[in-house]
């Protein structure tokens, strides 16, 4: 059976993809889903907020999920037209941050994504923003199934 591959953007790669990526994987191997998750960010440069290798609320909501995941010791990293290219699938997390990242970098895959609608810390607690991404990657895990 051929794995296919997901790709989840956000801005910084640090807190919302990363939660998507790993929460997706950890989903798919329980399931036998032949799907497997990567995640990278849009941002042309990263902000001064990626201390370290993750956002310590995707940590510590994994922590409290179980989840355990080497992918959380590397740090960010920035998508390029091979990540788009080698996606089955390509996820942003927030459409109107999120698009015009794709029109601006990757004009040729911004219709190619679909855009779902999670604010970033700074319109959103974790509290509110890791479980809507809990139950959109639920819901994607159903639809891929």
């Amino acid at each position: 059976m051929t794995c296919q591959n997901v790709l989840f953007l956000c801005s910084g790669n640090y807190y919302r993809s990363r939660f998507a990526e790993i929460l997706f994987n950890h989903r798919a191997r329980q399931l036998g889903l032949p799907w497997r998750a990567t995640s990278r960010g849009l941002a042309e440069k990263f902000g001064i907020w990626n201390v370290g290798p993750i956002s310590p609320h995707t940590l510590k909501k994994l922590d409290e999920m179980q989840i355990q995941c080497e992918s959380t010791l590397r740090n960010a990293e920035h998508c390029t037209v091979e990540d788009l290219e080698q996606a089955d699938l390509i996820i942003a997390l927030k459409e109107a941050e999120h698009r015009p990242l794709m029109q601006k970098r990757f004009a040729d895959f911004e219709h190619d994504v679909e855009y779902w609608h999670v604010h970033d810390v700074d319109q959103a607690s974790s509290d509110e923003a890791l479980p809507q991404i809990e139950r959109l990657v639920e819901e994607l895990i159903e639809r891929l199934r």
